[in-house]
């Protein structure tokens, strides 16, 4: 029996007493409570954070046990162990999650499925989808073998649907898979630019489909014009919400875009040219959809094919990557992704990049880099993902075949913002984009270097000799490097994510789970402020009003220089560093590109050529306020509410709200929503009319609790408002303002499908009317196209990208980075 099966057999799970525990902040102690600590039936957990780390190594290290002793193994699982407790790498998150638990879940972030053009098999991969996602994975698709619609279907003399018509299926089925019980399935949809569906696919997330134009059109005449623009883009937001999607960008569009030319459509049944656009043409719907949704973003798949993405070219051509559009694959393959923090390979000498060599000059930055001790972490850190393809529960035998004829890995990095900060090097100079191509080269070639020492003992992947590799070294694995979103694993190692910039310098966490995080101040922000004189409780105020220290005049220029936040930097900084990273990564590069509110298409279309002449292989932009709701950093800028609409009777001056009687009864109901589950208390009179609701959902302090409130406030208050309306008439009335509104999720299908909190309560209280008179009794069918969604409210502050939906864990604003919606209070993570 292995020490890690006797740990979760016999009590609390600890590593061996000799190991430290790693040290924490409250954040991630957090964040590995609630997500990632193994526990027995929902009870409290078995492990402590070290000894989820060494439950993880421990499994990882099986995955050696052909080529090593045992005391090689032993030897594995405590350097696993020190890397991580140390917080100098980590595994992606479904391999911390899983890993050693024996719960079959899989240990792989990303996949990407075959999408074939015949009924049976679009349905099996939505089928073998669902899996992955239920167990933790996110997936890519590539549609571009799909007919386009309209096209002949010989086997049944009809017509096809075309691609965008399966990505909503796909998007449906999403819906219903919650992954892991952790987070829903996220999902990247791509189609060539040569397809003859190519303008239908660009615009799937700005035209609203068939069904939302139909319940648009039943109510936009009844509703003023600001409503109806409130309406059509909560109708948009909840089509094909689980899906980034993107444009596969051949080199033939790109030449023709470049020279004003009109390029071929091919029909992907038959190959042959079936149309021709104009491609400027094409190209400013792209980036006209993307300045206003967010989507599509760009693959440069030519590029992609014609790299080190495509080590074996016979298997390919790549068609897709996975959701964040990291990571290229083939058709079945996953990646087992892990990151390297660099914020914690910097020799010490304080946090101002000043520290003096003997000659009395400043040492350079480079040198302040312990590259020896980075060499060594990259090296264990290219071994543990290898070993992980070894161990891992793959969630079906195409998959596992699949990923062990390439062995694909993808070691990336996070903390670079830091490490910025702590060389005192500003994000957007040219000295940051040549570190941060020099870094990525170490770790590229020792990374190689490592899995060229791996094929020496272990044998080269099965497809090398197939490969673009066949003439040189022997390597244990296809692809090697990858820079992935590293949103919740750099919550729990305490830095910045991935290679993007600090996202602000100070975060108000209030009311998010429950209580147990509070306004925080970046700690390099705190420490060097109060080391150089400028810290004061008003700098840290305004600087969380306004969300930057650039323009603050108690800031030194040095610091606003160094403390740039993402918002702080003009796009072409994000588009450049992005390249300098791709330069030596194997495979892709998660970047967000942010472009300011007022950011022009014209800005989108030049950051979408800056990164093809750069050398990325694709790119997705995020202009602020392009979807409804927008978090903003400022903390005391209000935003106006719209005036009331208001009627007659409310203001009557002799209007009163009824008393409420001394005692009341009532039933509880427990319903499901896209947050949670919500608890809705409805109370009747002596007579059995309806006086009062009560709605419960969200923890106390978070931020979804006193919406909850709220709302069954309001309802209480139109119940007794004095009215010549029954109350019975009046929860109809409820009901049929509340039904069907909806934000990025829901839940269920058909009459099962509940979009959001409120939709929620008018089903509770549809079905507590329908109980109250039976089956033969008056209750009212009620429509579900007379609701519109009220978005976030906008403040004046300077804005954060937002996803336009709450998390449903904690209920703060999600926020879009790294091609992902994720949570900054609490590590939530839809990717």
């Amino acid at each position: 029996m292995t020490d890690i099966n006797r740990g979760v057999q016999t009590g609390f799970l600890r590593p061996p007493m000799d190991l430290p525990e790693p040290a924490l902040s409250r954040n991630a102690q957090t964040v590995l409570e609630r997500r990632y600590l193994h526990r027995r039936d929902g009870s409290e957990p078995l492990e402590s954070p070290g000894g989820a780390f060494w439950r993880v190594a421990v499994e990882i290290a099986r995955g050696s046990e052909p080529w090593e002793t045992s005391e090689g193994i032993e030897r594995l699982r405590r350097e696993y162990y020190l890397a991580m407790a140390r917080l100098e790498f980590l595994p992606n998150s479904p391999t911390l999650m899983n890993a050693g638990k024996r719960n079959g879940l899989q240990y792989s972030a990303c996949y990407v499925l075959p999408v074939p053009d015949s009924m049976d098999s679009i349905f099996e991969t939505n089928k073998r989808a669902a899996l992955i996602h239920q167990s933790g994975g996110g997936t890519g698709f590539a549609f571009s073998r799909l007919r386009p619609a309209g096209d002949l279907v010989g086997s049944t003399g009809g017509v096809a649907s075309g691609p965008v018509s399966f990505l909503e299926v796909y998007n449906a089925s999403t819906e219903s898979v919650k992954q892991g019980g952790t987070r829903r399935g996220a999902n990247m949809g791509i189609l060539r630019v040569d397809h003859p569906d190519i303008m239908r696919f660009i615009r799937c997330k700005r035209d609203l489909d068939e069904r939302n134009q139909i319940a648009y059109n039943a109510v936009a005449d009844s509703l003023p014009p600001g409503k109806r623009n409130e309406l059509r883009q909560a109708l948009l937001e909840s089509q094909i919400s689980n899906f980034n999607i993107s444009v596969g960008a051949t080199s033939r569009f790109m030449e023709a875009l470049e020279h004003d030319q009109e390029f071929e459509l091919i029909s992907p049944r038959t190959g042959n040219v079936v149309g021709r656009l104009r491609a400027r043409d094409v190209f400013r719907e792209m980036t006209e959809c993307a300045w206003e949704t967010g989507d599509p973003g760009v693959v440069f798949i030519d590029r992609i094919n014609a790299g080190p993405a495509n080590p074996v070219p016979e298997m390919g051509p790549v068609e897709a990557t996975n959701p964040c559009g990291e990571q290229p694959l083939y058709a079945n393959e996953a990646c087992n992704l892990g990151s390297i923090n660099l914020a914690m390979f910097v020799k010490p000498s304080g946090i101002d990049g000043s520290s003096s060599a003997t000659n009395g000059h400043p040492t350079p930055a480079h040198e302040r880099i312990d590259w020896e001790r980075l060499e060594r972490t990259i090296r264990l850190a290219v071994r543990f993902l290898d070993d992980v393809i070894n161990v891992n529960p793959y969630p079906d035998e195409h998959i596992d075949r699949s990923v062990k004829a390439n062995r694909r890995i993808g070691l990336g990095v996070m903390g670079w913002a830091d490490l910025l900060v702590l060389l005192g090097i500003p994000y957007d100079s040219e000295e940051a984009l040549a570190l941060g191509a020099r870094v990525m080269q170490v770790i590229n070639e020792t990374g190689h270097d490592e899995s060229a020492r791996l094929a020496e003992v272990r044998g080269p992947f099965p497809m090398w000799g197939r490969s673009m590799y066949r003439d040189g070294r022997r390597l244990r694995n296809a692809t090697v490097t990858t820079i992935a979103p590293t949103g919740t694993i750099s919550i729990i190692a305490g830095c910045s994510s991935g290679i993007e910039p600090l996202f602000a310098l100070v975060f108000d966490r209030r009311g998010s789970l429950d209580g147990q995080l509070s306004l925080e101040v970046n700690a390099m922000f705190g420490e060097i402020s109060q080391r150089e004189g400028f810290w004061s409780d008003e700098l840290a105020r305004e600087v969380h009003e306004r969300g930057t220290a650039r323009g603050i005049a108690g800031v030194p220029d040095r610091w606003q220089r160094v403390f740039g936040t993402a918002h702080d930097l003009a796009p072409e900084w994000h588009v450049r560093m992005q390249a300098a990273w791709q330069t030596y990564t194997d495979n892709a590069v998660s970047k967000t590109i942010n472009l300011p509110h007022d950011a022009t298409v014209d800005d989108v279309a030049a950051a979408y050529r800056l990164a093809y002449e750069t050398g990325c292989n694709g790119i997705t932009v995020y202009r602020d306020g392009s979807k409804s709701g927008v978090l903003h950093v400022g903390g005391s800028s209000e935003p106006k509410a719209p005036e009331a609409e208001t009627t007659a009777d409310e203001s009557e001056p002799g209007a009163s709200i009824e008393p409420r009687p001394r005692g009341l009864r009532g039933v509880t109901y427990e319903i499901e929503t896209p947050l949670g589950s919500a608890y809705v208390t409805i109370n009747h009179d002596e007579r059995e009319e309806p006086r009062e609701v009560f709605v419960n959902q969200g923890k106390a302090g978070s931020d979804i609790a006193p919406l909850s409130e709220a709302i069954g406030k309001l309802s209480t208050l139109i119940l007794r408002v004095p009215s010549t309306m029954p109350p019975r008439a009046r929860v109809r009335e409820i009901i049929r303002k509340l039904r069907g509104i909806g934000g990025a999720t829901s839940l269920g299908f058909g009459p099962d499908r509940t979009r959001s909190l409120p939709d929620a309560l008018a089903k509770v209280l549809e079905e507590h009317l329908t109980s109250m008179e039976g089956s033969d009794g008056d209750a009212t069918p009620v429509a579900e196209m007379e609701a519109t969604e009220v978005p976030y409210p906008a403040g004046n502050g300077q804005a954060l990208r937002l996803s336009g939906a709450f998390c449903p864990d904690c209920g703060t604003a999600l926020v879009h980075e790294e091609g992902c919606d994720k949570c900054f209070s609490c590590g939530y993570s839809r990717c």
